[in-house]
């Protein structure tokens, strides 16, 4: 079965608002059993290199529900080994994603069917892409910019959203409802 850009694009959830939006209860509604994170702007700023209280009061909540897991194209061990390590979460980096490698890595080691877990991540042309490409549950949320404002709302980014209209790809989530926080 060939699928078109469209379909590897769209994601299966769009979170309005950041990953901290993603609740226990709809992580139990899709039936998720895992999560794979991107790191950076999905968990942290570019610029920062630690965890939020925010955050690490969202992972201790959650991880009581789901297993998790970092995965990041991001090359710093130090960087993303100190944000893991603040968060005491397993991780993969310089994963190269929409490379699915680290991912299916994750998935083997979680133990888990691809379907049962979600991929989040704040680019339609890393995360979701390579999320869809494994059968997994795609989430994409809205990035982490400032350090200074981990919860203030951004706008998915315009470029990604041009590029995908012109690939055929309205970022509308596959069950066409947007999770409303």
């Amino acid at each position: 079965m060939s699928m078109t850009w469209n379909n590897f694009l769209q994601p299966d959830l769009i979170l309005e608002g950041s990953i901290l939006q993603l609740s226990t209860e709809t992580i139990q509604q899709y039936g998720l059993k895992g999560l794979v994170l991107d790191v950076d702007e999905t968990l942290v700023p570019f610029t920062v290199d630690t965890a939020s209280p925010e955050l690490k009061q969202w992972v201790e909540e959650i991880r009581s529900h789901v297993d998790l897991w970092l995965v990041s194209n991001n090359l710093s061990e130090a960087r993303i080994g100190s944000i893991a390590r603040s968060l005491n979460l397993p991780y993969y980096l310089g994963a190269a994603k929409p490379s699915r490698r680290k991912i299916r890595a994750a998935l083997q080691a979680m133990s888990l069917p691809a379907a049962q877990v979600g991929m989040v991540g704040d680019r339609l042309f890393t995360d979701v892409l390579a999320g869809n490409r494994l059968g997994m549950f795609t989430i994409l949320v809205e990035p982490i910019v400032h350090p200074d404002a981990a919860l203030r709302s951004h706008p998915v980014r315009n470029f990604e959203v041009w590029i995908s209209e012109i690939l055929g790809a309205s970022i509308t989530p596959k069950q066409s409802k947007i999770h409303k926080s």
